[in-house]
């Protein structure tokens, strides 16, 4: 266990910013596994500072001296990584005009980081793991076994144990790397040293640039505190940044602070409730922006797919059931609610935080009346049109995939159609585990 003396001299030596008690339990492992040459693996959300401890670990290792490799495994296309870690010989694929070291071969004797660990495809998962195992590789386009003497740490922000249920990772490779695993807490969970990361990232762009510095009020940093900073550290100092450079005053208020900080937190939660009395007694429901863009475009769809059957039906029985003008003018009004401050579910089975919604509340509004079929039976449109309660993510990932399908897999107009941007389609599509 290190002394406050010894993790401050930590901190001070590798520019870490911060007191929370999980950052400070994840140095102290990594310093205490430094001698050994066991491997590690790191975990944490993108942004949380995860490069931080391979390098401690390597410093106080007895492989100091020695080569340290850092590789991102997902920035490294899925045709070229073998080559790229193991190495290959010549003529052993087109463009092989010579023999290459790896990675491997490079750092023998030393350390290799292998960030995104949870992006390398499943054949080099193999390789990695006889490595492990037994110190060996082979090169690609060769017979011959090398073996090489490397401290192996990796590194990840995807949910491991997921992966390997979704057949996307190896499970023996997971047990293998995750020896002495090191979690680094997000943003969010080391309120206490956001104000102090934004005094050392506006302190170092002043000086950089021979400024004078920004300081914040002290209602700007409870602001500050009470964000979910999505991004974490490289959210932060991204609004340091910003504000350092844009802003011409250099104490900065609360007021000052939100616009800079509003358009960088696209994932950061709104409470959407009705501003009537029953629906504050009722509850509002959190929503991201995206979230709810994509929701307005499914319950848009679904009007175009339950007037398409009507008309099916109307076919099939010789009667009009509901006039088309009844359904647009009730998707109208549910329609003024994107200018509104946000949407309000009257039903008292709503849980606001499990995320799931009730689309039949909605839809129900606008389908209640019952319409005759001939002169004697009776259809009630809620039998045929109440959807069964899906979770927002269920309703997001069935409409992007029809989005995509419609549209030949192309992105771009996928995002026009669901007004999206790329970028948060692109998240998405990661997340649901699309690829069309």
């Amino acid at each position: 266990m290190l002394s406050p003396s010894e993790l401050q001299q930590v901190k001070q030596r590798f520019g870490i910013i911060g007191v929370d008690d999980g950052l400070n339990r994840a140095i102290d492992v990594a310093v205490q596994v430094a001698n050994t040459d066991l491997s590690v693996l790191v975990t944490g959300e993108s942004g949380v500072g995860k490069e931080n401890i391979p390098r401690i670990i390597h410093n106080y290792s007895a492989r100091k001296h020695n080569t340290f490799i850092a590789v991102n495994c997902g920035a490294i296309p899925e045709g070229t990584i073998d080559s790229e870690l193991f190495g290959h010989e010549k003529g052993a694929f087109t463009g092989a005009i010579s023999d290459r070291k790896g990675y491997f071969e490079e750092a023998n004797g030393g350390t290799i980081f292998l960030d995104e660990i949870g992006e390398m495809p499943m054949a080099t998962q193999a390789r990695l793991l006889r490595v492990l195992e037994a110190g060996e590789f082979i090169k690609v386009g060769s017979s011959k076994v090398l073996k090489t003497n490397v401290r192996v740490i990796a590194a990840t922000n995807v949910n491991l144990p997921k992966a390997i249920e979704d057949g996307r990772f190896r499970e023996d490779l997971y047990y293998r790397l995750n020896t002495v695993p090191v979690y680094i807490p997000p943003l969010r969970e080391r309120k206490a040293d956001i104000p102090m990361l934004f005094r050392k990232f506006a302190a170092d762009f002043a000086e950089k640039n021979k400024m004078p510095g920004v300081r914040l009020t002290d209602d700007a940093q409870q602001l500050l505190m009470q964000f979910s900073w999505p991004g974490n550290i490289r959210q932060l100092k991204n609004v340091a940044e910003q504000i350092s450079i844009l802003s011409e005053e250099r104490e900065i208020s609360a007021e000052m602070l939100l616009p800079y900080i509003k358009p960088l937190s696209q994932e950061r939660s709104l409470v959407l409730v009705d501003n009537s009395s029953s629906a504050q007694s009722a509850g509002g429901a959190k929503w991201t922006e995206s979230e709810r863009e994509v929701l307005y475009q499914i319950l848009f769809d679904m009007r175009k797919e339950i007037n398409d059957l009507k008309q099916l039906l109307n076919k099939a029985v010789g009667k009009t059931i509901v006039p088309e003008t009844d359904v647009d003018d009730d998707f109208s009004r549910f329609s003024t609610l994107h200018s509104a401050e946000g949407l309000h579910f009257s039903s008292p089975e709503h849980d606001p935080d499990a995320g799931t919604v009730a689309p039949s509340v909605v839809v129900n509004s606008a389908f209640s009346s019952s319409s005759k079929i001939n002169n004697n039976a009776t259809v009630d449109t809620d039998v045929f049109f109440e959807p069964e309660n899906r979770t927002i993510e269920e309703m997001q990932k069935e409409m992007i995939k029809k989005s995509l399908e419609r549209n030949g897999g192309n992105r771009k107009l996928a995002a026009d159609e669901l007004k999206i941007s790329e970028r948060t389609l692109y998240r998405k599509i990661k997340k649901f585990g699309l690829d069309i």
